[in-house]
């Protein structure tokens, strides 16, 4: 998988970013500020022994409105605020590419993106969801906001409604072959700089039908 400069991923994230509605930025900007002052916490602290009220504190926003971006203290590690942005790359995509390779150009141009912006705190998401029980029991219901949205989109690509069961079926398959690629990262069977190729060839497999 091809990669850009730090400077240049950096300017087409923001690029990204400035062609979402104010009110979209502005959310996904507070949610980043309240995260990025969670896994402050949790690395100084641990998670276990990080409040809520000492997250909200820090990023000087009421508890109440903590709750209002993160449902629980566990969704402040386990989602993102990344899914708009992909999926308005993969709106992006021409209209006769189909769904698989939508996506696979998407994550072509988002991963080197992330990394370049994010990685040190995706390691560290990593590593907690990898460490406590708590994280991984949630981050299987975190996936359904994306499975959403991903329906969202392939139903859009497809001329299909979102619940249609092949395109839910695919949207599953799609978060499978993802799962099955950082499950390999968070066993040490892979590692952060081959983790975009993996994605990519789990995505290529799928695309073929997983023949075996």
């Amino acid at each position: 998988m091809s990669t850009s400069s730090p400077e240049h991923a950096i300017d087409r994230l923001e690029d990204r970013l400035s062609r979402l509605p104010l009110r979209e930025r502005k959310k996904l900007r507070t949610r980043r500020a309240i995260q990025d002052h969670a896994l402050r916490l949790f690395g100084e602290q641990g998670y276990d022994e990080t409040t809520v009220e000492q997250i909200a504190a820090a990023a000087e926003i009421s508890p109440s409105t903590f709750f209002r971006y993160f449902p629980t203290k566990e969704d402040v590690v386990v989602t993102d605020e990344y899914d708009p942005i992909m999926a308005q790359v993969i709106r992006d995509q021409p209209p006769g590419v189909p769904p698989i390779e939508a996506l696979r150009a998407m994550l072509r141009e988002m991963l080197p993106q992330l990394y370049a912006t994010d990685l040190e705190a995706l390691k560290t998401r990593l590593r907690l969801t990898a460490d406590v029980p708590a994280l991984r029991g949630r981050t299987f219901e975190s996936m359904r906001v994306t499975f959403t949205l991903m329906s969202e989109v392939v139903g859009e690509r497809t001329g299909r409604a979102p619940d249609d069961p092949d395109v839910e079926a695919f949207s599953w398959a799609v978060l499978g072959v993802m799962q099955a690629a950082l499950y390999r990262l968070i066993d040490g069977r892979t590692t952060y700089e081959e983790l975009p190729d993996l994605i990519d060839r789990n995505l290529e497999f799928l695309g073929r039908g997983c023949p075996l």
